[in-house]
This record gives structure tokens, sequence and C-alpha cells, in this order.
């Protein structure tokens, strides 16, 4: 069984991923051998990093409560997908904060991106992907770039054309089978 965690890239009142991170979840949920589950910045408020030295040099060590609730949360996932909204041309702060704040946590795990705003959001994973390559994660050359999102997920029943769930499952396929891979292959290197 893998774990994938949803991360919400959004803490913000009217924010579309958890709308998008839902729709992702039921998508997940019906794979066989995957446990998959939201994680919401919003339950996990961390102080804007300020430790004494960077993440990589603190083996886990963080002397923030919430930051070592967060480390434990991130440990038990084996691949993520992070939503992220676009803004100003690229990812929010409190996304940033989050990928900032561990090291150890993210090394070896595959990571698909899930993005909207301005140009489907493109701008937005371009940026990530230069964080998320320092943390040591695999980042999928695939992504999902969401165009006119507000318009699709506007109710509560999103209206999704057939090629947005296709880009999806093959997202999510993709993400699947990278996450076996690379369980087996942290595991050979503990």
């Amino acid at each position: 069984m893998s774990k994938i965690q949803i991360i919400l890239g959004s803490t913000r009142q009217n924010r579309l991923s958890e709308k998008v991170g839902k729709w992702l979840l039921k998508l997940l949920n019906e794979k066989e051998n995957i446990e998959a589950e939201i994680l919401d910045l919003r339950e996990y408020p961390l102080p804007f990093y300020n430790e004494p030295a960077p993440a990589a040099a603190l083996n886990r060590n963080y002397s923030n409560p919430e930051v070592q609730k967060w480390s434990q949360k991130v440990m038990e996932g084996d691949g993520y997908i992070i939503i992220s909204p676009e803004y100003n041309h690229s990812f929010p702060a409190v996304l940033k904060n989050a990928l900032d704040s561990l090291y150890s946590e993210w090394n070896h795990k595959p990571v698909g991106i899930v993005s909207y705003g301005g140009v489907g959001g493109a701008r937005s994973i371009e940026h990530l992907r230069g964080v998320l390559s320092v943390l040591d994660m695999i980042a999928l050359s695939k992504h999902l770039t969401i165009f006119n999102a507000h318009q699709i997920f506007e109710n509560d029943q999103p209206q999704i054309d057939e090629k947005l769930a296709q880009f999806a499952d093959t997202l999510i396929k993709d993400l699947i089978d990278y996450t076996e891979l690379f369980k087996e292959f942290r595991a050979k290197r503990s």
C-alpha cells in the first residue's frame, strides 16, 4: 500500500484548491493499493522559516511544534500531488514556506503538480520545479494545468471534460508508478 498526499497550496478564503483536491482524492481512491489524503496547509500554521540552520542540516530536529507536526505528517507520504494556484507568475508564499520548512522528509519522493490561474498556472509549475529539485524530489514531467478552473469547479459537481479527465488520469497513473519505484529505492538505501 502506498500513501499519496494531496497538498493544498493555498490558504486563502474562496480558494479552488479544496475543490480540485476533492476531485483528485476521489480519483486516487478509485485506484487499488493507494491510500490518499488531503493535507490542508490551513491545519499546519507554520511560522516563516526561522531556524538557526537550513532544514537540510537539522536532521528533523525542529524547534517549533507546528513544524514537528508537519514533518511527521509529510514523512507518512510516499508520493505527493501539489495543487497550486498561480499568484503573480509564481506559487503562493505559504506553499514555499511549507516546502522550505522540511528537507529529508521530501527526499526521493515523486510529486505531481496541478495548477490553475493565469495560463493554467504554468508559471507556478515552472517555479515549483526548481524548488522541488533542490529538495531531491522527483517532479513528474507531466503536470496538470487547469484553464478556466473557476468555471469548471464553480459548483459542487465539477464540469470535467474528457480531455482534462484524461490528463488527470495520466498524471495519477504516472505518480503511482513512480511512487512504487521510489518506495523500493528508498527501502534499499535505508
